[in-house]
């Protein structure tokens, strides 16, 4: 089945099968927030981003084999409400941005500079840090040896506008990130997975730039 990114809280979650990796992406909890689970296909180990709420759905799509690591993209709450019975019940690593780590009320264990490489198995992530939606937000780009640019963007970027900033300053750092971070250096074809809603493109987005600029937001 062809992998669309659409999913509904409730409903089943959506699996994108690439060569090396499997990403399963589900929609949890009251502002419908997405989680996305990723899996080595050569080693089987699994990494989840976003615990964000309902502990026992996460559980059972992460299944017996459970998880190594846990990636919080940033420190709002709905982002985290599951995290601390995730981490209980499968040990697993946290990581978080390290300007929002003392705003995640479960403690951090390894955190996250700009460039840094998270691992799962032999899959690559490179973290990539874009201040203004929260000071440590952290975006993760999965560079597909075998095909296009991954990047979870958490509430960063979203279909049609860049996630929601509070002054002037933090929404022009949060575009000089964007474009600096993620346009200037990836393709149009890079999938965009963020933190609520459907899924988009780059290219889907980029002719929107200037537009985004001049409205503010």
């Amino acid at each position: 089945m062809t992998y669309s990114g659409r999913v509904t809280v409730g409903g089943p979650a959506d699996v994108h099968e690439l060569k090396d990796l499997m990403i399963t992406k589900i929609a949890v909890g009251p502002m419908d927030n997405n989680a996305y689970l990723l899996r080595c296909r050569a080693t089987d180990e699994q990494l989840l981003i976003d615990a964000a709420n309902d502990a026992g759905t996460l559980l059972g799509t992460i299944g017996d084999d459970g998880i190594a690591s846990v990636v919080t993209t940033h420190r709002h709450g709905d982002h985290w409400q599951a995290l601390a019975e995730v981490v209980a019940a499968t040990g697993a690593r946290t990581h978080a941005g390290r300007e929002d780590a003392e705003g995640i009320p479960v403690p951090t264990d390894v955190p996250v500079d700009d460039g840094d490489t998270i691992r799962v198995g032999r899959v690559e992530l490179t973290a990539r840090h874009l201040v203004g939606h929260t000071p440590g937000s952290i975006a993760l780009v999965y560079d597909d040896p075998h095909g296009h640019p991954h990047v979870f963007t958490g509430d960063c970027l979203f279909p049609g506008g860049p996630g929601r900033t509070t002054r002037p300053e933090e929404f022009n750092s949060l575009m000089d990130g964007l474009e600096a971070k993620v346009f200037d250096v990836l393709p149009d074809e890079t999938w965009v997975y963020p933190g609520h809603g459907n899924d988009t493109t780059l290219g889907t987005e980029r002719p929107h730039l200037a537009e985004w600029r001049a409205r503010g937001w």
